[in-house]
């Protein structure tokens, strides 16, 4: 079951380079300043070359500094994995997870274990850096830092958070130019749909619940509460704190207007609709039951503002096209 929620939640990078420094309390979701470097993002990074060295934070609070561009790179996370391909990286990645399947490219790349990584297939990679979450378990953290392996580790938790990660990599990849570019429009996928939705009221929006995992929901602190607000719902399950197991009768107490499910999971539609007194539920009554791409859906990543247009389609479809 957790492994289960860690793919659907791999929400991570690494990328480390020449020399890193100590660790430091908290981590930032943006670059400090660099030494004897530019350390702009955002807008302020098109089109722009980065200057070394660069000393950055993750998001664990470990500082880099990195004395030039990573040359060869192993990611942990198709997540990552997609932003670095979106980067036009391809030819620099060393090795991916063994759940990497985007894009199609990612699938032919050396791998490098489950999502907590095989030791052995990253040191035979012989990377710069090892992109990863901070849902690597500690023991790989551990080994991984012990084999001098420099891994980086980010965690987004808002659609705008996962914006931000993108420009990081253009930044400490040298992509600044190209990291604006998806950047943007990702930015003007965002915009579409709250534009679309601007005028639905308080009283109109619709409540929504989403289980990826059978009996697993998701609650507030998590980058899909985020997408579900953004998409105009109301997240059932707002009044939890991260992925959480579900209590079917308060599912049914909250009524919600729209279920959405993971496509990629077996039969979890008709456990959801099979359950005791579930039929009472107006978006099973109404046939408001829906399919998602998790693969999409899961990943913080450049697609992720195609996966909130697609939800709120579903929520809104005489508002959202």
């Amino acid at each position: 079951m957790k492994k289960l929620i860690m793919l659907l939640l791999s929400v991570t990078l690494a990328f480390a380079l020449a020399a890193c420094g100590q660790k430091q309390e908290g981590g930032v979701k943006e670059p400090a300043p660099a030494t004897g470097g530019s350390a702009a993002t955002g807008g302020e990074a098109a089109g722009k070359k980065t200057s070394y060295p660069l000393t950055i934070k993750d998001d664990s609070g470990k500082e880099f500094t990195f004395a030039k561009a990573p040359e060869r790179i192993v990611s942990l996370s198709p997540t990552e994995t997609e932003v670095l391909f979106a980067l036009g990286l391809g030819s620099k990645i060393a090795g991916v997870s063994n759940l990497d399947d985007y894009p199609e490219e990612a699938k032919s790349k050396p791998k490098m274990g489950d999502l907590q990584g095989n030791p052995e297939a990253i040191i035979a990679a012989n990377p710069d850096i090892v992109f990863a979450g901070l849902s690597l378990n500690k023991n790989s953290v551990a080994k991984l830092n012990e084999l001098k392996l420099n891994l980086f580790q980010t965690n987004p938790k808002t659609i705008d958070a996962a914006i931000e990660r993108v420009l990081l990599f253009g930044q400490i990849t040298d992509t600044q130019a190209q990291a604006e570019k998806v950047a943007e429009q990702m930015k003007k996928e965002k915009q579409q749909v709250t534009d679309a939705l601007k005028g639905l009221k308080e009283d109109q929006k619709k409540k929504v619940y989403i289980e990826f995992s059978p009996g697993w929901t998701v609650g507030k602190g998590e980058f899909m509460d985020d997408l579900i607000t953004l998409a105009g719902g109301v997240n059932v399950a707002s009044d939890l704190q991260g992925w959480k197991q579900i209590s079917e009768e308060k599912i049914i107490q909250s009524n919600p207007d729209v279920i959405f499910f993971a496509k990629g999971v077996p039969d979890l539609e008709k456990t959801i609709r099979s359950r005791g007194g579930w039929d009472k539920i107006n978006a099973i009554k109404n046939n408001k039951v829906i399919g998602l791409d998790d693969s999409l859906l899961a990943r913080p990543g450049p697609r992720i503002t195609k996966a909130l247009a697609d939800v709120a389609k579903a929520i809104y479809p005489d508002l959202v096209k």
